[in-house]
C-alpha cells in the first residue's frame, strides 16, 4: 500500500535539491581551491562575484541542508506505535547506506577515467572511506550528521510524544541560544562554555546541532496552529530577515583580489547559526501554505529521485561549470548573476533525467535510493 504523498514536503525535497546545486555552482566564483569549490582557502575575482555569490549562495540557497533535516524529522518523528529502535534502523540505513557506499566508491574511482585524480590520490581516497568521504566528494559529508539525526530518533520520540508545546519551547530556546556558539568561537574567543583541548563538549552540546531541527520540525507539525495568512505574514518575514543577513555576513567579509580563509568569510553560514535557523524556520513554514491535494506529476516524480540526484550531482556540475567559467571566474561565458543559476538548472537537469533512467533498472535502489 502506497503512503499519501504531502504535497509540500514533495515541493521542498525538490526545490532543496535544487537549491544545493546552487550552492555548489556559486562556489566556483570564490573557491581558491584547483577543483573550482571552496576549500581551506577563498579569493573573490571582483565586487561582480562578491554581491551575486552572496544573493545565492547566502541568500537564496543557503536553507538547503536544514530543510532536508526538517523534512527528514517532520517524517519520522516520532515513530510509528510498535516499531522499535532496531526495526527503525534497518529501515532507514538499509535506504540510505547502500546508495552513500555505492557513491563512495564512484567518487572514488570514476574520476579517475578522465583524469581528474591520480591512482595515488585514489588509493588514499579508499583507505580513508571507513573514516570519511572521498577527497572529491565533500558534498557527502551531510549523510553523517543524517545518520546522527536517524540514530537518535528513537531515543528523543518517546519524549516528544509527551512532551508539551510549552517543554518544547523550552528547548527550543536551548537550541537557540546554542546557535551563537559558531559566532563567538569565530568572533571573540576559541574555546567557550568548557572547551579546552582535552573537552570539545561545551555545557550546550546535547542541546545543539541537528537535534534542533528536528524538535523545531516536531513543534510545527503538532503544536503551531497558526492560520495560513499568519504563517505568510511570518514565514516570510522570518526568511527575509534571516537570508538577508547570510547574505550581508558573506559581502562584509569578502574583499575581492585578497586571499581569505574560507571559515571567516563563511562566518555566520554554518546551518545551525541565528540567521539561518531563522531563514529555515520562515521558509519551512512557508511551505506549509501550499494548499495543492495534489502536486504536479513532475514534482513529484523528482521528488522521489532527489537522494539519488544529490548523490551524483558533483559529477555533472563540476564539468558545467567548467565549461561556463571557461577558467577564469572574473570573466566567465555568461555575465556572473546568470551563470551560476544556469550552472545549477543545467546539474539539477542531467541529474534528473540520469536518476530517472537509472530507476528503470532493477535494483536501482541499491545505488540511487
Amino acid at each position: 500500500m502506497q503512503k499519501e504523498r504531502i504535497v509540500f514536503i514533495d515541493y521542498i525535497r525538490v526545490i532543496a535539491c535544487f537549491l544545493v546545486m546552487l550552492v555548489h555552482a556559486s562556489e566556483n566564483f570564490y573557491g581558491a581551491d584547483s577543483s573550482g569549490l571552496a576549500g581551506n582557502m577563498s579569493m573573490l575575482a571582483n565586487e561582480q562575484n562578491r554581491f551575486w555569490v552572496a544573493f545565492y549562495d547566502g541568500g537564496v540557497a543557503r536553507t538547503c541542508v536544514p530543510l532536508f533535516m526538517i523534512v527528514s524529522a517532520f517524517l519520522l518523528v516520532p515513530l510509528q506505535p510498535g516499531v522499535s529502535m532496531g526495526q527503525f534502523y534497518r529501515r532507514r540505513f538499509k535506504r540510505i547506506l547502500p546508495p552513500m557506499i555505492a557513491f563512495m566508491l564512484i567518487y572514488t574511482f570514476l574520476p579517475l577515467a578522465w583524469g581528474a585524480m591520480t591512482w595515488e590520490q585514489s588509493m588514499h581516497d579508499l583507505s580513508m572511506l571507513p573514516f570519511n568521504f572521498p577527497s572529491m566528494a565533500g558534498h557527502l559529508w551531510f549523510m553523517y550528521p543524517l545518520i546522527s539525526l536517524y540514530l537518535i530518533i528513537p531515543v528523543v520520540s518517546p519524549w516528544l510524544e509527551r512532551a508539551s508545546a510549552r517543554d518544547e519551547r523550552i528547548f527550543l530556546g536551548i537550541f537557540a541560544l546554542s546557535t551563537l556558539i559558531p559566532w563567538i568561537q569565530r568572533l571573540f574567543v576559541p574555546e567557550i562554555w568548557g572547551q579546552c583541548f582535552w573537552n570539545r563538549y561545551d555545557a550546550l552540546w546535547y542541546c545543539s546541532g541537528y537535534l534542533g531541527y528536528l524538535v523545531l520540525a516536531h513543534y510545527i507539525r503538532v503544536h503551531l496552529d497558526w492560520s495560513r495568512s499568519k504563517r505568510l505574514r511570518v514565514g516570510s518575514l522570518c526568511f527575509v530577515i534571516g537570508a538577508a543577513f547570510t547574505a550581508w555576513s558573506f559581502w562584509f567579509r569578502g574583499v575581492p583580489g585578497q586571499l581569505i580563509e574560507t571559515p571567516l568569510l563563511e562566518w555566520s553560514w554554518e546551518f545551525c547559526t541565528p540567521n539561518v535557523v531563522l531563514a529555515t524556520f520562515g521558509a519551512f513554514v512557508l511551505f506549509t501554505c501550499i494548499g495543492q491535494k495534489e502536486a504536479p506529476k513532475w514534482i513529484t516524480g523528482t521528488s522521489k529521485l532527489t537522494f539519488g540526484m544529490y548523490l551524483m550531482h558533483l559529477l555533472f556540475l563540476a564539468p558545467i561549470s567548467g565549461m561556463i567559467i571557461a577558467g577564469d571566474p572574473a570573466n566567465p561565458l555568461l555575465p556572473v548573476w546568470l551563470a551560476i543559476p544556469v550552472i545549477a538548472v543545467l546539474s539539477f537537469i542531467c541529474c534528473a533525467i540520469t536518476t530517472k533512467l537509472l530507476s528503470l533498472i532493477p535494483g536501482s535502489k541499491w545505488v540511487i535510493g
